[in-house]
């Protein structure tokens, strides 16, 4: 089996299956490896079913005795029975109303389950038990229940979509990781420098570990070569800017004094001094490659358009990318008004924009008539041509990899890079992070922006927050309801977002217009709840942190945000940074299951500041490491296991390892490092396999 072969030819995976596997990312046997566990459950395989109390959710491995046939009760409902043994001991599962379960079990059979222990007339039953994994075929991993020393095993859960079950993930991946030897690629000087083990046992290890030191040895192994391939890359992007640097030097157009002359307000001294920077860039014959960093509202979007203003008055096309429909929408929107006395053609090209505007669009950009497009990742489409891009301007870089980046640069030769963010960057972490990029900071907000009130109550006061909002939105007030994005498990995160939903439509809020929306929602839909919103149509906003960015709502007074210590310091300060946009006082309330001093004094820090660099430096410094088996699979970054905040430290070793490559003559170095560039272009990973 090849790493690269097509999902559909390992055994069990079927057209339907590898159609759902599809959806979830998953086109081949690299895909599937690093589709990592989002969490992990500890079984005690040594506990007897007979210790369990009653109403104790429990994980136990067990082997099926019989299957009995369904019974048809008086009340319509129709009873599936299975029994089970634990050794010596005999308990059943039942379902009502869902003839289909035993269906999932063989006779004889070994299987995981997890599901209530019901205690009744000496009887003991589980109902409606779940299949965590089918041990019957595991020989790698499997438990003897009558062996004593082998009596505890973790067992990976995924981030299940579109009807793919664990039990399935977890059968595939091991029958894959059984016809399969994955190659090291790491120098053997990295590997015993840090003691780590091989990538075959790291792989095999993060989804079916044997014991929980061998997992976190995994972890540390697969998080440092991610970190460590990419530095590599941004430190090569670095070289081969330094060498091939050629730029279109750009004149300071005389139009510039006039568009000044038109701005409804002065800009801030910080604002001014980074215009400055980028327009003595422009007049360089070297490239611009310039990272612009500015808190929220700090006014980066106005820096943007005047100096894309100045490229177009040169003859050339400037264009922006943002992450999402909205922002992108927003920038239009903006771009349009600073610039409505010009005679410019500007555009907007998304997702959502119907086929017959795209291919006009299309046209007109490599004709060249449009002047400035503004567009989400539709920009970086194959068949999207310029006649003469001469800027490119990139908002919320930290949600653009690296790859995207190169690929949206390549639209255009010699053009001038700049990209913009609104999260703080400690300076010690950018260095990592956008070593290829010259930074620019806004380190002050324009007059009349709001200091945020900022307090934090435990999750048991939500009454009294509720109730405080309410009295806010009777003063003609909107507010914003975030709920925490539950790692990637987007079916949780959707059940989160819609029970809080429901619950204050029939409670706090049954009298007024409320909106809801989360990452799945389609962008139409999104993008109508959102004009309801920021039309006041709608009052109330629930939402998960897809309203981190792009939102700009001045009537909206409060946020407040469930579960908030589970958000780096950081992101808060994002969210917080939705509200205080208007000339209303506003509140950020920030309700907390606060269990320990940590957790008050990390959410201490947000009260004390609206300083968005010290939050960071503080996030940098305080933030805890997860969960003991948790981590976080969000790819944002391009990076799939490792947090650049949380494994801060190992991104710096990974960074000095990386550079030390790349200055050696050895022979072996240098094969590995083509080897691992190679694999990089052919994934875009940073996790590489032979």
């Amino acid at each position: 089996m090849d790493i690269y072969s097509d999902i559909k030819y390992i055994v069990g995976v079927g057209p339907k299956m590898a159609e759902a596997l599809n959806k979830c990312g998953i086109y081949n046997v690299l895909d599937l490896l690093l589709y990592f566990p989002r969490d992990y459950e500890q079984v005690s395989a040594g506990k007897s079913i007979l210790e369990c109390v009653e109403s104790e959710k429990v994980i136990v491995e067990c082997n099926v005795l019989n299957i009995l046939k369904d019974l048809r009760l008086k009340n319509n409902k129709t009873l599936s029975t299975i029994v089970f043994t634990q050794g010596e001991n005999k308990f059943k599962g039942k379902w009502f109303n869902q003839t289909y379960a035993k269906n999932s079990f063989k006779i004889s059979n070994n299987y995981i389950i997890t599901g209530k222990v019901n205690k009744f007339n000496g009887e003991i039953t589980m109902m409606n038990p779940k299949i965590v994994k089918n041990t019957s075929m595991d020989t790698t991993n499997s438990i003897d229940t009558n062996n004593s020393v082998d009596t505890n095993k973790i067992i990976a859960t995924y981030p299940l979509k579109n009807n793919v079950t664990n039990n399935f993930f977890n059968k595939i991946i091991s029958d894959v990781l059984c016809n399969i030897e994955i190659t090291e690629i790491l120098p053997k000087w990295i590997l015993e420098k840090y003691g780590f083990c091989s990538l075959d046992d790291a792989t095999r290890n993060i989804h079916s570990p044997k014991s929980l030191e061998l997992l976190n040895q995994s972890k540390r192994r697969l998080k440092f070569q991610e970190l460590f391939t990419y530095s590599l890359k941004i430190l090569m992007l670095k070289e081969f800017i330094k060498s091939h640097n050629e730029g279109i030097q750009f004149k300071i157009a005389p139009e510039l004094t006039t568009l000044k002359g038109k701005l409804p307000y002065e800009l801030t001294k910080a604002q001014s001094k980074v215009v400055r920077e980028i327009l003595i860039d422009q007049k360089k014959d070297k490239g611009m490659n310039r990272l612009l960093q500015g808190d929220v509202g700090s006014g980066k979007t106005i820096v943007a358009i005047i100096t894309m203003f100045n490229v177009v008055k040169n003859g050339y096309q400037a264009a922006m990318m943002a992450p999402t429909e909205i922002l992108a929408k927003q920038h239009y929107e903006e771009i349009q008004k600073v610039l409505k006395d010009f005679p410019l053609t500007i555009q907007l090209l998304c997702g959502s924009t119907s086929p017959k505007d795209k291919e006009l669009i299309k046209r007109q950009l490599k004709e060249g008539t449009i002047d400035i497009i503004i567009g989400t990742h539709a920009l970086i489409e194959d068949n999207v041509e310029f006649k003469n891009i001469g800027m490119i301007v990139t908002d919320e870089q930290h949600r653009f990899g690296v790859s995207q980046r190169n690929r949206f640069s390549n639209k255009g030769k010699n053009v001038d890079i700049l990209v913009m963010t609104a999260t703080p960057i400690p300076r010690t972490l950018s260095l990592y992070l956008y070593g290829d990029l010259d930074v620019s900071i806004i380190d002050e907000l324009p007059p009349g922006r709001q200091t945020i009130d900022t307090s934090y109550e435990s999750m048991d006061s939500s009454k009294k927050v509720y109730e405080f909002a309410l009295n806010e939105i009777k003063k003609g007030r909107q507010v914003y309801i975030v709920c925490p994005l539950v790692e990637e498990n987007e079916e949780m995160n959707l059940t989160s977002v819609q029970e809080l939903y429901e619950k204050l439509k029939e409670g706090y809020f049954s009298s007024i217009e409320i909106g809801m929306v989360y990452g799945k929602v389609p962008s139409k839909q999104k993008n109508e709840i959102m004009d309801r919103f920021k039309a006041g149509e709608i009052k109330v906003l629930i939402a998960t942190t897809v309203i981190e960015v792009g939102v700009n709502v001045p009537n909206a007074t409060v946020m407040i945000i469930e579960n908030s210590e589970r958000f780096g310091l950081a992101q808060l300060h994002q969210l917080r940074g939705r509200v205080g946009r208007g000339v209303h006082k506003s509140y950020c309330i920030l309700l907390a299951n606060i269990k320990n001093k940590i957790v008050k004094k990390r959410l201490e820090v947000l009260i004390k500041s609206n300083d968005g660099f010290f939050i960071a430096e503080e996030d940098l410094k305080n933030r805890g490491a997860g969960e003991l088996f948790g981590f976080k699979q969000s790819g944002e970054s391009g990076l799939l296991l490792a947090d650049v905040i949380e494994d801060f430290n190992i991104l710096k070793l990974a960074n000095s390892e990386a550079k030390q490559l790349l200055q050696s003559d050895n022979i072996e170095d240098i094969k590995v490092k083509n080897e691992i560039l190679e694999k990089i272009d052919q994934s875009s990973n940073y996790i590489c396999f032979n």
